[in-house]
């Protein structure tokens, strides 16, 4: 009787192509040339009798049912390596790896701590951090878990809320010795607005506020836009350039140094969600756990 899975080395080929999006990287991450990889997913293709990969001359693409067999081949994946990893906690000390994706913002001013905390606590795991605004697809791009800004669509992901992150208007100081203090959104909308572009939607993002009890989303007027980077935004207003909205956790720093001034607080009262997204459970490693344990009870000390 021959062996059921012995073309699993070119599953792992296939795997590694997609996650790194051409035959080149892929064989860089498997230790080997981009023949030997382009063999094994050609094998593949034949033993499934379908096309998988979808091939340019500038990128690599899966076709349906490259998507279809990429994610059931995954879960397969995960489930050895929960197997393998239950085993070893047996033995000893949690171990493992975890892929997260996270924005910018967070990436950049919540996640250190928490990361430095975990990984005093897990010193065996290993922890892939991609620090991006791009909404990645957990499952096509092979990550455990990620953290989302802003209210999520029924993605069939679970959600775990990690906190309602405060909204402020700020500017420099010399700004404001220039240009003057708004007193209102009318002064405002006649003020430098240095405002983000989103690039699920390619508009500008709505500044929120807080008038009288009521919300109110107001579009700052497109003098100067930033785009991709909604941190590029604070750098340009601590530079005298213009008025921004931001995070508290981002600018209170800044503030307290000086460097920037809150302007209209009486309009502030806004929030936006952070969350912590993932697979359901059964798709989870143990590491995958301990780190999504790690962030969402942290909350309290936010």
């Amino acid at each position: 009787m021959g062996r059921r899975f012995d073309h699993l080395g070119d599953v792992e080929a296939f795997m590694a192509v997609v996650d790194h999006g051409s035959l080149t990287a892929g064989a860089v991450a498997l230790s080997t040339t981009p023949s030997v990889i382009s063999r094994a997913i050609a094998r593949l293709e034949a033993r499934l009798g379908s096309q998988l990969l979808r091939r340019t001359t500038r990128r690599i693409g899966l076709t349906e049912a490259g998507r279809v067999y990429l994610e059931q081949t995954r879960a397969a994946f995960w489930l050895i390596d929960d197997a393998e990893r239950a085993i070893q906690g047996q033995e000893g000390e949690l171990s493992g790896r975890v892929r997260l994706s996270v924005p910018t913002t967070y990436g950049h001013y919540r996640l250190p701590s928490l990361l430095q905390r975990f990984a005093l606590r897990y010193p065996r795991v290993q922890v892939e951090l991609n620090i991006t605004n791009r909404n990645v697809d957990l499952v096509a791009e092979g990550f455990d878990l990620a953290i989302r800004l802003g209210t999520l669509p029924d993605s069939g992901l679970v959600a775990r809320q990690l906190e309602n992150a405060a909204l402020c208007l700020v500017a420099s100081p010399d700004y404001l010795r220039s240009a003057g203090t708004p007193r209102n959104l009318q002064d405002l909308a006649s003020h430098a607005c240095i405002s983000f572009v989103m690039p699920s939607s390619g508009r500008v993002a709505p500044w929120l506020f807080r008038v009288d009890g009521e919300d109110v989303d107001w579009p700052p007027p497109t003098r100067l836009e930033v785009t991709d980077d909604v941190l590029g935004v604070v750098s340009l207003a601590e530079h005298g350039i213009g008025i921004c909205q931001s995070y508290d956790f981002i600018v209170r720093d800044r503030i307290e140094r000086g460097r920037l001034v809150e302007v209209l607080p009486g309009m502030r009262g806004r929030t936006r969600p952070f969350s912590l997204i993932y697979a359901p459970h059964r798709r989870l490693s143990a590491a995958s756990r301990a780190l999504i344990e790690e962030l969402a009870t942290a909350k309290g000390d936010r």
